[in-house]
Parts: structure tokens; C-alpha cells; sequence
């Protein structure tokens, strides 16, 4: 199917009081873009591994909406060129020009490959599935390619590549800690990359926890993807924190391992459940803890416990480990 999109230039300041005046007039769909950075509120509900680095704010927003290219939208847009015309009269709402081009369906669900490509963490290769490996597969820093280990990762219209400084901590720490045939529980697995890693590295169970059901076929997809297909893997949807059921379902007292990267204000609530899951000795890697809140990360981790083995950094970023 064929949409018309219309995008109309304007200020930040306007884009919500735009939008809702679209909703009134029965559009729905309704897209914004602009370079403000996203709050750490926003961010701990996206459960994402990666975010594409944005530039500067410069004030400037485009507000997008879709309507039916089979259909005569000359009425529609003779509305929405009213409204905004009224809006114009008591705010500033930038420019307000409108600009229109048509799209498909599948142009959704692949306009955000162009932010993701691959890269390395340490001498791990990512690779999304339309690009293929760049000569050499190696750095100069590296001699030969005998023990190169690549991994196909799709991360969807949800989900991030590992790529950022918190997935590249936990991913680290996960290869320092797992031995052969150790059980690994991964906490808002979204692509499931860190329950991927963990098989790459030894581990013969692993179990993930999600909010989004979107991460089912993102998971089963890359786990295929990476010859993981028939690997003793369960995913469950729920949150594991206040969700009876889901705890019940990961289970008690089975994981070596378990690995969380999403922000502090989720870990911390996490902690005292997760224990409940760990094997006596066993390992919790914690990331996705800005700089300046590893310290309460740690000392939650303290007073319910667990003894704190290491704190890395990786830019404004931090890890914790700990032991039960």
C-alpha cells in the first residue's frame, strides 16, 4: 500500500500543539523529528542497546503524517494549512511549509538501517544482514582472523546492535565470567544479544526476560541468524520485577549468571529479585548505570548481599559485578 507523506517544517517549541491538531482533525500516525536528546526517563522505557548519536539541537522540528495515496487528501490538507495558519497567529510555529512525497509500507520498517553498521568490540565483528564484511576482517592491531568470532545481528525497529558503551561493558564482563556449560538469566533482552554472546562464550541455557513482544521474533531471528537456532533458549514477556508469574517462570536458585543493562533506576528495584534466581556464588553484571550512579548501584547491590567484585567504565558509562 502507497502513503502520501506530508512533513511540515517547524519549531520544537510548536511540535506538540502541531501534532495535536492534526489528532483533532482525525489524523493518526503522526511522526515527529528533532534533535533533542532524550531524557533518561525516556530512555529507561525503551529498553534499547543502542541509541544513533544525534547533532546539536538547533531548535527546528519536522512533524509528518501519512494519509491513503488512493484517495483524494485535498480536503484534508486544505484543513491541516488552515490550522496551521491559525496556529500562526498567537505562536511561533517556525516556517510551516509542507513538503509531500510518497512512500510503502516496508519503507517503515526499513528507514532505520541507515543508522546502523558494523563494528567491533574487541575482536568481535557485528554485522547487520544487508552489508557485507569489510576487508580486512581484522584491524592492523590484530595478526590473523583464526579465532575471529562474527556475529549477524539485525536489530529491528526496536532494538539496538550492541554497539553502545553499556552493551560493550556487559558483553566484556559476560566473556571474563562465563565458563562451558554455565546458565545465564539476561534481563530486557531486546535482541537478544547478550543471551547470543553468552552461548558464543560457553553457556549452555539461557533464559531472557522482555516487556516488548516485538523482541520474540527479534530474538529467534538472530539467534537463526547466528546458527543458535536449535540452542535450549526461553523468552519470557513480563516484568520480572513485580510480575509474580514471570519470576515463578525464570525460575529459583538455576543461574550462574545473570545480566541486566538498562538503566539504574530499573537495576536497583531488580537487585533483591535477581538474587532470588542465582545459584549461592553466582554472578550479576549490571550496566547501563550513568556516571555518578554506580556508587548507589553498588551499595544496593551491598546491603543486599551481594559482595561488589569490580566497577569499569567505558565513557560516561559504568558496570557493576557482583557475587552472592
Amino acid at each position: 500500500m502507497q502513503y502520501n507523506k506530508y512533513t511540515i517544517k517547524t519549531v520544537t517549541e510548536a511540535e506538540d500543539i502541531i501534532s495535536a491538531s492534526l489528532a483533532e482533525l482525525g489524523i493518526e500516525g503522526i511522526e515527529i523529528e528533532d534533535k533533542i536528546p532524550l531524557t533518561e526517563e525516556e530512555l529507561q522505557g525503551m529498553f534499547v542497546d543502542i541509541m544513533p548519536q544525534g547533532a546539536p539541537d538547533d531548535g527546528i522540528a519536522y512533524v509528518s503524517f501519512y494519509l491513503d495515496a488512493s484517495k483524494d487528501n485535498t480536503e484534508m490538507l486544505k484543513a491541516v494549512e488552515e490550522e496551521l495558519k491559525s496556529l500562526s497567529e498567537f505562536m511561533d510555529i517556525g516556517e510551516a511549509v509542507i513538503t509531500s512525497s510518497t512512500t510503502k509500507d516496508e519503507d517503515f520498517l526499513n528507514s532505520w538501517k541507515q543508522y546502523f553498521h558494523q563494528f567491533y568490540i574487541d575482536d568481535i565483528l557485528f554485522i547487520p544482514s544487508w552489508e557485507t564484511i569489510e576487508e580486512p576482517l581484522l584491524s592492523e592491531s590484530k595478526s590473523n582472523d583464526e579465532d575471529q568470532i562474527v556475529i549477524h545481528i539485525d536489530p529491528g525497529t526496536a532494538f539496538g546492535t550492541g554497539s553502545h558503551e553499556t552493551t560493550r561493558l556487559c558483553i566484556r564482563a559476560l566473556r571474563r565470567y562465563i565458563r562451558e556449560g554455565m546458565s545465564v538469566l539476561d534481563v530486557g533482552t531486546g535482541s537478544g544479544i547478550l543471551a547470543l554472546m553468552a552461548y558464543k562464550f560457553g553457556a549452555s541455557y539461557c533464559i531472557g526476560t522482555d516487556l516488548d513482544p516485538c523482541a520474540v521474533p527479534a530474538v529467534a531471528d538472530n539467534m537463526e541468524k547466528n546458527g543458535l537456532k536449535d540452542k535450549n533458549y526461553e523468552l519470557i514477556i513480563g516484568n520480572i520485577i513485580d510480575d509474580k508469574e514471570v519470576q515463578d517462570k525464570v525460575g529459583y536458585d538455576k543461574y550462574d549468571i545473570v545480566c541486566a543493562n538498562i538503566l539504574a533506576e530499573v537495576l536497583i528495584p531488580l537487585i533483591p529479585v535477581v538474587k532470588k534466581t542465582l545459584k549461592p556464588g553466582g554472578t550479576i553484571i549490571l550496566s547501563g548505570i550513568i556516571e555518578g550512579k554506580e556508587e548507589i548501584v553498588a551499595k544496593t547491590l551491598e546491603d543486599n548481599g551481594y559482595e561488589v567484585v569490580e566497577i569499569n567504565e567505558d565513557g560516561e558509562w559504568r558496570s557493576v559485578v557482583a557475587i552472592v
